[in-house]
């Protein structure tokens, strides 16, 4: 699978997970806000209920207390007309009249005649002498069979669902009286709780809020039932789960993006140099004529995470733009002296080059941690010469104090790339360089009718005349290996003529080989071309 299809599934991978997660995310954030909602209007209706049950017990102690203390003649038809006259103008009882032992003797709204002949049997009484007797099949009000509250000699008739009519939610109510706490006077939704005191309660899959008034032994309980809590918000429900999945699509959006900047090649390079991931490669420098290897440029290589070469004018680059190309720098420093300094401590004619920036020239911790790693190997200054760009000798006082402190301690410094930017004998004279690299581009010009190969023994002339050391840079075939071994100078070279760059074992390997041909050792070498394929 290419790189790009694996990044385009792992986006939709996590936009369509997140997108999942913020919906079922959303869908509980609704759920509980739903609930608490629900909560806080059964707060509110048992509040409010509350306040009818109170108006309704005191307006049935009032009717009450009114006919127990009726001085008409008992029954007659002038106290059947104040107790009507009593019971119509309440808004909560339906009947009132005498009882005597359990048995109705007359009836506001029956009269004398018709009444039930049965005794009825008190279902309990409360501490202040009411009684109350429910559930009577003899006694109707509308669709629905009375309840008789008495007291003394007097009674008054309510129907069970009385509350209903203070009710004007979907949500349930259970009234219970705290003397009798087991006797469920009125119920809707067929719930058989009761509750006795003031509280909210969450019970089996059904949200409950109590609300109890002492003066009247009641308590008003408000319930509903989640599943249909959740049917009464479900609007509100598929608004959060939409907003949740858009929200998680949205963050699977951004994490798929953080997730392919945290691999783009600059931090895939910045974790490579935490880890130690690049690798240091060698490429021989050698003398022309004898082709002896007198030393070796040192190259940073590396490995992207999907396993694809990134080349050096890439990744450095990116480093040197980023402001963390010194961290590269001290990688290389550290794998040089690590994997030759054995070679460097034993061949002090030898030197290994590594390449600096501008960037590493006014770095202040550049310098002390070249003393710092040469030390701790205990390689001589000398066995490391440092190459800096001809570009990065731009700001020229930055670069020849960097260049006279190198110097001082010991460095060979040379210019890379020479002849392609700053070209000119004040500009060499002024930095103080020991060796100057003559760029590939002339190189390539040998053999060739380019104008620029008439600017090669002008190169050559200027170096003469100021006493530089010259290394040829990108020498590939034998003419132009000729060329420049033609000059009257001593040049040293590199190029695929003379080898790839290798790890540091290769590279010792040719080292050995070399060192055997100028003993006079009979050494199997390869054709070039079976060279070329092999360090390729």
């Amino acid at each position: 699978m290419s790189i790009l299809k694996k990044r385009m599934l792992v986006t939709l991978v996590a936009m369509i997970s997140v997108a999942a997660a913020g919906t079922l995310a959303g869908y509980f954030f609704g759920r509980s806000l739903s609930l608490r909602r629900a909560e806080g209007k059964l707060r509110q209706e048992a509040a409010r209920l509350l306040v009818g049950v109170e108006a309704f017990s005191s307006e049935s102690r009032a009717v009450l207390d009114a006919m127990n203390a009726s001085s008409l003649p008992y029954c007659s038809d002038a106290e059947i007309t104040l107790f009507r006259t009593l019971i119509f103008r309440s808004p909560y009882l339906k009947d009132g009249g005498r009882m005597s032992n359990g048995q109705i003797v007359c009836s506001a709204v029956v009269g004398r005649a018709g009444l039930p002949s049965t005794q009825l049997k008190a279902a309990y009484s409360q501490p202040d002498g009411t009684s109350l007797y429910n559930d009577i099949s003899s006694l109707r009000v509308g669709e629905t069979r009375g309840v008789i509250l008495q007291q003394g000699g007097s009674y008054v008739v309510y129907a069970p669902h009385l509350l209903e009519s203070l009710q004007v939610t979907p949500l349930h109510h259970i009234l219970t009286s705290i003397s009798n706490p087991h006797q469920r006077i009125s119920s809707l939704g067929g719930s058989t709780k009761a509750f006795t005191q003031d509280g909210d309660l969450h019970l089996g899959d059904s949200l409950y809020v109590t609300r109890c008034t002492l003066k009247y032994s009641k308590c008003v309980s408000t319930y509903i039932a989640i599943p249909e809590a959740l049917r009464a918000d479900r609007i509100l429900l598929i608004l959060f789960s939409a907003l949740g999945g858009l929200t998680g699509a949205c963050l699977g959006l951004v994490f798929s993006l953080l997730y392919r900047r945290n691999r783009s090649m600059e931090h895939q390079l910045q974790r490579a140099i935490r880890r130690d991931r690049l690798r240091v490669v060698y490429q021989p420098i050698v003398q022309l004529g004898s082709g002896r290897i007198v030393g070796a440029e040192a190259l940073a290589r590396w490995t992207d995470e999907d396993g694809k070469p990134v080349g050096p004018d890439v990744f450095i680059k990116i480093a040197e733009a980023r402001g963390f190309i010194g961290e590269i720098t001290e990688l290389v420093v550290r794998h040089v002296l690590k994997e030759l300094g054995e070679l460097l401590r034993s061949r002090p004619d030898f030197h290994v080059s590594v390449n600096v920036t501008a960037a590493d020239l006014s770095d202040p911790k550049f310098l002390p941690m070249l003393d710092q790693a040469l030390n701790r190997a205990e390689v001589p200054a000398r066995s490391l010469a440092i190459e800096i760009t001809e570009a990065s000798t731009a700001q020229q006082e930055v670069a020849m104090e960097a260049i006279r402190q190198l110097r001082r301690r010991g460095h060979s410094v040379h210019i890379d790339d020479f002849g392609t930017g700053y070209s000119s004998l004040s500009y060499l004279h002024a930095l103080s360089v020991d060796t100057i690299k003559i760029d590939r581009s002339f190189t390539q010009a040998v053999g060739t009718q380019a104008m620029v190969l008439g600017i090669l023994p002008q190169i050559l002339a200027m170096a003469e005349a100021l006493n530089l050391g010259v290394v040829v840079e990108g020498i590939e075939t034998c003419e132009q290996a000729e060329y420049f071994a033609a000059t009257r100078q001593l040049v040293l070279a590199q190029g695929w003529l003379f080898g790839h760059p290798v790890p540091a074992s290769d590279f010792c390997g040719l080292l050995s080989a070399d060192a055997k041909k100028e003993s006079g050792a009979e050494v199997e070498v390869e054709p070039f071309d079976q060279r070329l394929l092999r360090t390729a």
